[in-house]
C-alpha cells in the first residue's frame, strides 16, 4: 500500500503542472439560480428506452422526458426495427429529442467486434474489434474504423458513444474484456494510441466519446454484471496510463467508472464507481479530470445484490459520478423508472444525505459537456 501511495505522489508531483486544454471551457455553464434542484437531478439520469424499436406517442419514455426526469438515454439491439432500422431508429431519436428542454445524450455501445448494437445483417457497416486493431497496430486502420462508426452514428442521430474501451489486457481470459477481444493491448501505449484515434475520429463527425472502465477493467477473473469482481490480487499500475496519457492530451469527452472493486486504490475495497477514493482523489485530484464521470449501468449485481438501489446511488452521486446509468435491461421486477430514481435522489437531497452543491457540480459539468453536441 506503501508502495502505491508513494507512486502516485511522484505523479502528483511529476504532472501538477500539465494542463488539459480540453477543459479549457468555452461554454459556460447554464444560470443555475434560474434552474431547480428537481431539473438537475432529472439532468443526472440516462436510462434504457424499454424494449420497443418503433416508437409510439403512449410510451412512457416520452412523458419520463417531457417532465425532465431523463438526461439522457441508452440504446441496445432490441430498439433496431429489423425491417426498416434507419428510419425506425431516426424517428425513434428524433421522438425523444423532441420532448426534452435540453438536448439528450443518446448514447449507444459501438466498440466494434463483438460490442456492436449496429448489426450488418441490419445494413450498419462491419465493425472489427479492439484487439483485431490493436494486433494491427496502424492508426490509419483504426482511425478508418472509427470514423465510418462516428459517421453511422451522427446520421442516426446518436451522439455519445459508450467507446472506446481502453482497459488494458492484462488478463487476457478476462471473461468481459480480453476474452471477448474488447481491449487494444497488453501495453498501455499501445491502447491509449488507438483509443486516442477513435476520440478524434468522433470528433470530426461531431460525436461525444467515453473512455472506460476506470480504473481498469481488464485483469479481472470475473463479471461484473453478475457479482463482485476483486482484482487487487490481478492489477496492474499501468491500467490507470492511457486515462493519463489522453487526459493530458485534450482526448477525453467522458470517462465510464468500472464496477471492480481495487484494494491497492480504495483501501475500503469499495467498487470503483462507490469509491471516493477512486474517483474523488485519483480520477479528478491526481490526474485532473474536470468533466463528466458516467456510471456503469447500476443495476449491474456487482453493485444491486450488494449494496442495494438506493444505497448504490446514494454511494455514487457521493464519490463523485455525475451521470448515472439505469439500462433497465434486468428482468422485469428489478427495472425502475426514471422517476422512481429521481425520487430517490430528491429524498437523498431533501433530507440532508446529499447536498444541492453537490448536484450543481455534476449539473455544471453535465451542461458544458452537453454544449458540445
Amino acid at each position: 500500500m506503501k508502495k502505491i501511495k508513494n507512486i502516485f505522489l511522484l505523479i502528483i508531483i511529476g504532472f501538477s503542472a500539465c494542463h488539459n486544454p480540453l477543459m479549457a471551457q468555452e461554454i459556460e455553464p447554464f444560470n443555475k439560480d434560474s434552474i431547480s434542484l428537481e431539473v438537475m437531478v432529472g439532468q443526472m439520469i440516462i436510462t434504457g428506452i424499454g424494449d420497443f424499436s418503433v416508437i409510439s406517442k403512449k410510451d412512457k419514455i416520452l412523458q419520463e422526458i417531457e417532465i425532465g426526469h431523463v438526461g439522457g438515454v441508452v440504446l441496445f439491439t432490441k430498439n433496431i426495427n429489423k425491417k426498416n432500422p434507419k428510419k425506425e431508429l431516426t424517428n425513434t431519436i428524433e421522438a425523444l429529442q423532441a420532448k426534452s428542454k435540453f438536448p439528450l445524450f443518446v448514447s449507444i455501445d459501438e466498440e466494434g467486434g463483438r460490442v456492436n448494437r449496429l448489426k450488418p445483417q441490419y445494413g450498419f457497416p462491419k465493425t472489427v474489434s479492439a484487439q483485431y486493431l490493436g494486433e494491427l497496430d496502424n492508426i490509419d486502420s483504426t482511425f478508418f474504423y472509427a470514423s465510418q462508426t462516428a459517421q453511422t452514428l451522427k446520421e442516426l442521430g446518436i451522439n455519445l458513444n459508450l467507446a472506446p474501451n481502453v482497459d488494458v489486457n492484462v488478463n487476457p481470459k478476462n471473461p468481459v474484456i480480453g476474452g471477448v477481444q474488447r481491449s487494444y493491448s497488453a501495453n498501455e501505449l499501445i491502447v491509449a494510441k488507438h483509443a486516442g484515434q477513435v476520440v478524434k475520429a468522433h470528433r470530426d463527425k461531431g460525436v461525444l466519446t467515453i473512455l472506460k472502465h476506470f480504473p481498469g477493467h481488464g485483469s479481472s477473473h470475473a463479471d461484473t454484471h453478475l457479482g463482485i469482481a476483486d482484482v487487487t490480487e490481478y492489477w496492474q499500475f499501468k491500467e490507470l496510463m492511457p486515462y493519463k496519457y489522453l487526459i493530458d492530451s485534450g482526448l477525453v469527452d467522458g470517462i465510464m467508472t468500472a464496477h471492480i472493486i481495487n484494494g491497492h486504490l480504495d483501501e475500503n475495497k469499495l467498487p470503483a464507481t462507490l469509491s471516493p477514493s477512486i474517483v474523488n482523489n485519483i480520477l479528478r485530484k491526481v490526474f485532473n479530470y474536470k468533466g463528466v464521470v458516467f456510471s456503469d449501468d447500476m443495476q449491474m449485481h456487482a453493485i444491486s445484490k450488494h449494496y442495494g438501489f438506493e444505497e448504490g446511488i446514494k454511494m455514487a452521486i457521493l464519490a463523485g459520478v455525475d451521470m448515472l446509468m439505469f439500462a433497465n435491461t434486468v428482468e422485469e421486477p428489478e427495472r425502475r423508472t426514471p422517476t422512481e430514481i429521481h425520487n430517490i435522489i430528491m429524498n437523498l437531497v431533501n433530507s440532508g444525505e446529499i447536498s444541492p452543491e453537490r448536484i450543481k457540480e455534476s449539473y455544471d459539468r453535465i451542461m458544458i459537456l452537453k454544449g458540445k453536441i
